[in-house]
Order: C-alpha cells, then structure tokens, then sequence
C-alpha cells in the first residue's frame, strides 16, 4: 500500500537527499567558491546512497520489519554524513576551507527528521497489524 503517510515521509527524504544537494550548496570557500556536493565524490555517494535507500524501503511496504531495519541504517548514514559536515566545518587545523555554511548542511538533518517519523508511522502501522491478530 503505498498511500500510506511514511510513504509521504520517505519520498520527501528522497528527494531532499537526492535531489536538494545539487540545488543548494554545503559551503563557500575562502575563495568564495561555492562547494555543492557534487563537487566531493565521498558527499555525493553517500547523498546518493541515503536516497536510494529511501526509495528502496518505500517499495519494501509489504515487508514492514525489513522496512523500519532500512530506515534505521538510512537514519545511521545520515548521522555519518551530518558528522562529516560538523567536522568539516570545525577542521582544527586553523586553514580550514570553509569560510561560511551553507544550507546543504542541514539537510542529513531533515533527512533524519523525516525518516523519524516514517519509522513511527511503520510501528503504528505494525502494532495496527498486531492488535488485529490478537481478536481473531
């Protein structure tokens, strides 16, 4: 069934993985270069990967378990990436490349948000399934 609201939930983090990164820049440089992650090929596989790893649990609907486990590591893959980005940002060296933030930083973060609530919204549906074979 895929008029199910984690459905909403998974496509939105979809998108804002694959599709938001290449609109929005991560960061701008001391040379005032804008850094898009198309840019690094590490940000841009991993992007990448949590995107199809959201496109991949939104067709697994009828396997609710294996579906919250896939956006659970997509929840992980996002933490990597969002620490990668905070340790970019505050490189210790004292040179470091990125003189200001752009918004494709937080988008791991809405990315972790929304697979949150796709996560609640399976459980809900699991305990829903569960509850009913209980009365028969």
């Amino acid at each position: 069934m895929l008029q199910r609201i984690q459905t909403v939930y998974l496509l939105l983090a979809a998108i804002s993985s694959g599709g938001l990164i290449f609109v929005f820049h991560l960061w701008t440089t001391n040379a005032d270069a804008m850094v898009y992650a198309k840019d690094n090929m590490y940000y841009l596989a991993l992007f990448l990967g949590s995107a199809a790893l959201s496109l991949i649990s939104i067709f697994g609907y009828k396997n609710r378990k294996s579906q919250f486990v896939l956006n659970r590591l997509n929840i992980i893959l996002n933490f990597i990436l969002l620490g990668l980005f905070v340790y970019q940002s505050l490189n210790l060296s004292g040179e470091a490349d990125v003189s200001e933030k752009g918004i494709g930083i937080v988008l791991p973060a809405l990315s972790i948000v929304l697979l949150v609530l796709a996560n609640k919204a399976i459980k809900k549906d699991e305990d829903l399934v569960k509850s009913v074979d209980r009365l028969r």
